[in-house]
């Protein structure tokens, strides 16, 4: 029953940093890595709930997973699920779904490596309960003069259009409507796009009269009871949107934030004091920050707070949500997230696409 051909790519040392972790876990498209010693016997499991869940506490990238391992010690992810050689599938599945997991290691009686089971390989992909939206009506004046007669979602990004790579993303996610909002050259989207039949979803489109802002094509939607993914259609990423709905729904959200680290390096020593007095000096710290990443999970109650057909931003919904008392939840984005929004990451997302890309 092997699902995996190859393990490496998932088998890292306890000294592997959680940086480099990242990377694998991203570059394997699976959700998790397996910590193994010299013989290849398993330690541990870390997978990117773990990281998202260190990232929020504020944890340093330059720290091995082994010390990750430990200070998850007494948490209810400490020790990892596994199962034995020659089992079959339908028991494979039951352990996978009484303890609501995604991932199994198969270990031979000595506790070495030697599968790695993945739910999404063992049972096809099931619909997700979410409407996406993708804001696509911005005029991309920044990428001019490329955006002169192109909307920015058809700008190529490697063989086809950027939108399409999103579009791909969503129906392999699982999700099948796609709502897309439409101002600067629209006819040129709908006709590329249709009905979306030939990309494998359904599509509707949302008109804006006018410039709507990130969120107020919302306001010119009918109701819906599910969530809903809105997406700036800028975004080139390859986020896992089960992953992100889980949290979401286990943080008991009404409007989720993908966020992304910014590492900014402050150019001078920074000086700290108590009164006149200083306390330290620290030389050229560099300051961790979350940033807004254009991804966005929302329940359905939020939507009266957007008003219809005027402009209204993503911003102005959340601190009205905070404002309100209303739970607002951050997901730190692990894989590959690239916004094009100047000629400097089109560049950029055309040689991620020539060396790979996202997928």
């Amino acid at each position: 029953m092997s699902q995996v051909k190859d393990l490496e790519p998932f088998l890292v040392g306890p000294d592997t940093t959680i940086r480099e972790a990242i990377a694998r876990i991203d570059r394997s498209a699976k959700g998790i890595i397996l910590v193994v010693d010299g013989r290849r016997c398993l330690i541990g499991t870390v997978t990117d709930g773990d990281i998202r869940r260190k990232i929020l506490e504020g944890v340093d990238m330059e720290r091995t997973v082994e010390d990750l391992l430990l200070r998850a010690s007494d948490s209810p992810y400490s020790r990892p699920v596994t199962i034995s050689k020659g089992k079959g599938k339908g028991e494979a599945l039951s352990l996978m779904r009484s303890k609501s997991i995604r991932h199994l290691p198969v270990l031979d009686d000595d506790g070495k490596v030697i599968d790695l089971l993945v739910l999404d390989d063992l049972i096809p992909t099931e619909p997700l309960a979410l409407r996406a939206v993708i804001m696509a009506g911005g005029k991309g004046i920044r990428l001019r003069p490329l955006t002169e007669d192109t909307p920015k979602p058809l700008l190529p990004v490697g063989d086809r259009p950027l939108l399409e790579h999103t579009i791909e993303q969503l129906k392999n996610s699982g999700i099948s409507s796609v709502n897309i909002s439409t101002h600067y050259r629209s006819e040129k989207i709908i006709e590329h796009f249709g009905d979306g039949r030939e990309f494998g979803v359904e599509i509707n489109y949302v008109p804006e009269d006018q410039p709507l802002g990130t969120a107020g094509a919302l306001g010119l939607m009918d109701e819906v009871t599910e969530p809903s993914l809105v997406i700036n259609g800028d975004i080139l990423t390859r986020v896992d949107y089960r992953a992100m709905l889980k949290f979401h729904q286990e943080q008991g959200a009404d409007l989720t934030v993908g966020v992304r680290i910014y590492d900014m390096e402050v150019p001078f020593g920074v000086v700290e004091s108590n009164g006149p007095r200083v306390t330290g000096i620290r030389e050229k710290p560099v300051q961790r920050i979350f940033v807004n990443a254009g991804i966005y999970m929302l329940e359905s109650a939020v939507r009266r707070f957007i008003p219809r057909g005027d402009p209204y931003d993503m911003t102005d919904l959340i601190q009205n949500l905070i404002q309100e008392g209303m739970i607002v939840a951050n997901f730190p984005i692990v894989e590959y997230w690239l916004d094009i929004g100047s000629p400097a990451e089109y560049e950029r997302a055309q040689k991620d696409m020539e060396n790979g890309g996202p997928e």
